[in-house]
């Protein structure tokens, strides 16, 4: 069935790291799936630690669309300082490289107040491009960009386009005849990573596969090998609870202004693959809003808009343009839901891949039941424990506070170009071994499996009667 194919709390001495080597010096980075609570608690840690945030979101970095993007209001910073938070133009493609660039001087600047930077973001490749050294080097970063924006295979059919299907069928052959090994690690459709690679090969004239496997970037991403001494914090719960939240999310953001934000930045014929309007949310509400516009035509106020809205809201079930709203309103939820799934994984894999040592919170009661004290005895009290054990240098932290280790779970080796093909699932391509293992472990897969060994057996008896 399987086949393998080739108050302040400066005690700990933050002010004291300024004068340590520029490459140990100490950053705490909160990460999660979108929904677990990484803003909430780097807020509260305030109370106890000296800090300052840096976003790294990668919706949030742009200005606008404040709600749909769940960016943190001024009144609930609680004077905490926030970069990069709604500072870039939407219409730029703020790339993983751009991130490092403006990171890494904040950082600097942060320290040099006696400051702790804490770095808060779901996105996964942002936090690569700043804290990985191999990426100080300007060519390094151009890989990095067509290297680490992974993008899944629901992405690359939600954005394919009849329109230049032929470009992207002549954009991919070409890569596959300069680098059929990278070719076969990307889907056909995943034209930003084509073109990326593409680039990348008329810019220098090097494969890339030959680049990524080379001796240099051997050790890329290898936690021995970050630019700082990183102390990772992930808040995490489980996926039934964080399924519920963000819906719950989602209508609420629909109550508080999303659907204004997404007309004011809506264009017909907009390109949804950059900047702000990439961001889930915009894309999804696209048939809607062209066809409401075809209706009623282009309104002069966003309060006669508002109103409108809130009046389809309330038309029968039968109502075209309230069945087109209402399925927007599920797509972006079941996008959100998506998101929250690639995000968890991508952060196994930076444990897996990596040898990242990432320390889990546990929102699950929290956000379940909404208590403020199950928020601070869950959350809040063992990231303080966790952060506090890390400016000591003491990472030996109780395993209480460690996400449990699956029976045989060991760091991977790095393969990641071999394709592994599964017959059982329709001959699905699977990329690396890690990518691999984590398809078979899959409940999807065992029941597949399962199922051709039973008609298989069935098969067997029906021929012996």
């Amino acid at each position: 069935m399987e086949n393998v194919v080739e108050g302040r709390n400066p005690s700990p001495g933050v002010g004291e790291e300024r004068k340590a080597p520029l490459a140990r010096r100490k950053v705490a980075v909160i990460m999660g799936p979108t929904g677990s609570g990484k803003s909430r608690l780097s807020v509260e840690l305030a109370g106890s630690f000296p800090i300052e945030i840096v976003n790294a979101d990668s919706m949030q970095v742009y200005r606008g669309l404040d709600v749909l993007t769940n960016k943190v209001p001024v009144d609930q910073q609680n004077g905490v300082p926030h970069h990069l938070l709604g500072t870039v133009s939407p219409d730029v493609e703020f790339t993983a490289k751009g991130f490092r660039d403006a990171a890494m001087p904040l950082i600097e600047e942060i320290w040099s107040r006696d400051h702790l930077p804490v770095v808060v973001g779901g996105t996964n490749y942002y936090l690569q491009a700043l804290l990985c050294s191999f990426l100080w080097d300007d060519f390094a970063a151009d890989m990095h960009d067509g290297f680490s924006d992974e993008c899944t295979f629901e992405e690359s059919l939600y954005e394919e386009s009849d329109v230049n299907k032929d470009a992207k069928v002549s954009s991919f052959d070409r890569l596959k005849d300069i680098d059929p090994v990278a070719a076969n690690r990307i889907h056909p459709n995943n034209q930003r990573k084509i073109s990326q690679y593409l680039d990348l090969f008329d810019r220098f004239q090097v494969i890339p596969s030959k680049l990524f496997q080379s001796e240099k970037v051997e050790n890329w991403g290898r936690v021995e090998s970050l630019r700082y001494d990183c102390c990772f914090i992930c808040v995490d719960a489980s996926l039934p609870v964080l399924d519920e939240y963000v819906d719950r999310r989602v209508d609420c953001m629909i109550n508080c202004g999303l659907l204004e934000e997404v007309y004011n930045i809506y264009k017909f014929n907009a390109d949804h693959t950059r900047g702000l309007r990439q961001a889930i949310g915009v894309r999804e509400f696209k048939n809607f809003l062209c066809t409401y516009l075809s209706d009623v035509g282009d309104l002069s106020s966003s309060e006669q808009y508002k109103g409108n809205i809130k009046s389809i809201l309330d038309r029968p079930i039968s109502d075209e343009l309230k069945l087109l709203l209402e399925e927007s309103v599920g797509r972006m939820k079941l996008n959100t839901r998506r998101l929250v799934r690639r995000q968890r994984r991508r952060i196994r894999q930076l444990e897996a891949l990596f040898g990242w040592k990432i320390h889990y919170v546990d929102s699950t009661e929290a956000l379940s039941c909404g208590a403020e004290h199950l928020w601070v005895e869950k959350v809040v009290r063992p990231a303080e424990r966790i952060l506090r054990a890390f400016l000591h240098e003491n990472m030996n932290i109780t395993s209480v506070l460690e996400a449990p280790i699956a029976p045989g779970a060991k760091l991977l080796e790095r393969d990641l170009w071999t394709l592994y093909t599964c017959q059982a699932c329709g001959d699905r391509v699977l990329r690396g071994a890690h990518e691999w293992e984590q398809h078979r472990q899959g409940r999807a897969h065992r029941k597949r499996t399962s199922k051709l060994r039973k008609s298989s057996s069935q098969g067997c008896r029906q021929v012996q009667e």
